[in-house]
């Protein structure tokens, strides 16, 4: 909605100058109606829907007029705030809409964090982690962070597979992998966290991606787009972003975290 009204402005604009660009009306009126038209034939799937505090969540994916994935993400009702538990991680599994089977990503991991975790000082604040996971439950399960599995954990990928400037954490965390970081991001240098992205890798492979967001961050009610920092290289051919976004609409009530720009590589 808010791209159609953007070029319904531009529009009106270029055809008030009509006489100095020299273009019939006819001809921006043909290309707005052309360019609106392929936007209205995108169209969003929505996937399983789960309690999330006292409100829900649910996963969607966004497919362009093509019928390939232009977006996907997690939407919570503003209540998912509120009666969340107050004890360790808890993680709320969803899986991502069949639609969505040419982007790179399984399933929708939202593990909430009600004291924070390590680094302390830096992560240990109330907050979401929203893990986009390129493998099954199965294959999560083979990762157990155990000694034996330490090898795995510790296994760097090849330079290109890595985003430019992102560095390992020590260990590993069990059904996740090794955490990779930005230390160029705020939360490193001398300002508060409120929200980054992480990528994972295990076996030398990356396994998911993280957007992180505080819940002080979230009742802002930001309207945040990012661009990401990318790879050379990914895997297996697929879907992938190439910028992720945190926001919250006011007329549904919902938060949104999201990959969008997903473009094939």
């Amino acid at each position: 909605m808010k791209k159609i009204g953007v070029l319904s402005v531009l529009c009106i604009l270029v055809l008030s100058t009509i006489v100095v660009s020299g273009y019939a009306e006819e001809d921006f009126r043909t290309l707005f109606e052309a360019q609106t038209e392929n936007q209205s034939l995108s169209e969003t799937f929505t996937g399983e829907s789960k309690a999330l505090g006292d409100g829900i969540a649910y996963s969607w994916a966004t497919l362009d007029a093509e019928g390939n994935p232009s977006a996907i993400g997690v939407n919570f009702t503003e209540l998912s705030l509120y009666g969340l538990p107050e004890g360790e991680l808890t993680e709320y599994i969803l899986p991502l809409p069949e639609e969505a089977s040419a982007a790179a990503y399984d399933h929708i991991g939202i593990d909430w964090n009600p004291k924070g975790h390590e680094p302390q000082g830096i992560y240990d604040r109330p907050h979401f982690d929203v893990h986009f996971y390129m493998i099954g439950q199965k294959e999560r399960d083979k990762i157990t962070a155990t000694e034996e599995d330490m090898a795995n954990l510790s296994k760097d990928p090849e330079p290109e597979y890595v985003p430019e400037g992102y560095v390992s954490t020590p260990g590993g965390i069990p059904r996740m992998g090794a955490h990779w970081i930005d230390p160029t991001s705020p939360e490193f240098n001398e300002q508060p966290f409120e929200e980054t992205f992480i990528y994972g890798f295990y076996d030398g492979e990356m396994v998911f991606v993280e957007p992180m967001v505080t819940i002080d961050f979230l009742k802002t009610k930001p309207e945040l787009t990012k661009q990401l920092k990318l790879p050379k290289c990914y895997p297996t051919e697929a879907y992938y972003p190439t910028s992720y976004s945190i926001r919250y609409a006011e007329n549904t009530e919902e938060y949104t975290v999201s990959l969008e720009g997903m473009t094939l590589r």
